[in-house]
């Protein structure tokens, strides 16, 4: 059965899509050079202060994952992430709001040690990056207002105005599919949302639990919401991104990943902020979702 959700409405809040350009505790000045932030972050490190620091490259507009609060700070599931991580290995993180392009620029070039924003794997990534291993399941999905829609998966598209964002492995799948009248990328999850609020676009693609965080937090109008990838899919998986050859900091973050796997950690965050429901049932040919409430 599918997923029934209220629409988001046509004004956004700008807190909640992140325009601003401070990080949690720190954002880049013209320099590169990071600058204190004035912020109530109420986070506060356990480790000492000889600890190393990581720069970590997110995006902070794409919420549930990456965002920032009234006072710039960056919070959600992958901040919290990468900071309990850093606890578990002995490295603190220091937060760098980038675009999304810029983000994985960021990391290749060495200006940033870590990229965590919702990054799904791809094979192209896996080439020219560092990954680790996956952590979060984040299956594709399709949302979408009109009630007489009658879709179950992304080959249901043809003949449709698609919209996806740009570099996204929705958009890659788009492309492969290919039986779309037309296709419109954005650089923000915001822009997505505001095309299929004002009909610009019959469909979006994006993240499930984007997708979940935002008709949860915006109950106004209903819209359906379909996932068409299972966990047996690598595409499904998330993952953070590091430098290609940085072998000891992608040992260090993948054990941290095992332990905190082990201990449940990532299952008290994803419940923080998506209430501890499970986002998909997780069979790979299964194209539903579960009832949030």
């Amino acid at each position: 059965m599918k997923q029934i959700y209220r629409m988001l409405p046509i004004v956004l809040s700008v807190g909640l899509f992140g325009c601003g350009n401070s990080s949690t505790q720190e954002s880049a000045n013209s320099t590169g050079k990071a600058i204190a932030a004035e912020s109530k972050d109420t986070f506060v490190s356990k480790l000492p202060d000889t600890a190393p620091t990581l720069k970590v490259a997110t995006t902070g507009t794409m919420p549930p994952f990456s965002f920032q609060d009234d006072y710039g700070n960056m919070q959600g599931i992958d901040i919290d992430s990468i900071r309990a991580i850093g606890e578990e290995q002995g490295f603190k993180v220091e937060f760098y709001k980038e675009t999304w392009q810029n983000m994985f620029d960021s990391v290749a070039s060495g200006g940033r040690d870590i990229a965590i924003s919702g990054i799904s794997y791809k094979d192209d990534r896996a080439e020219k990056y560092g990954l680790s291993t996956p952590y979060f399941f984040n299956p594709s999905s399709i949302m979408y207002a009109k009630s007489d829609a009658k879709i179950k998966g992304i080959e249901d598209l043809a003949g449709m105005h698609v919209a996806a964002m740009e570099g996204s492995k929705q958009e890659d799948q788009l492309k492969a599919m290919g039986k779309y009248s037309q296709m419109t990328t954005q650089s923000t999850a915001y822009l997505l949302y505001e095309d299929l609020m004002q009909g610009k676009v019959d469909v979006i693609l994006h993240d499930l639990p984007i997708l979940q965080f935002t008709a949860k937090n915006h109950p106004e109008y209903d819209v359906t919401i379909v996932p068409y990838e299972g966990e047996d899919n690598p595409s499904a998986q998330q993952v953070i991104l590091m430098a290609k050859g940085n072998n000891e900091l992608i040992s260090n973050v993948d054990e941290g990943i095992a332990k905190l796997k082990q201990k449940g950690t990532f299952k008290e965050i994803e419940a923080r902020w998506l209430g501890g429901t499970e986002p998909a049932d997780k069979s790979a040919s299964d194209t539903t979702t579960k009832q949030l409430n």
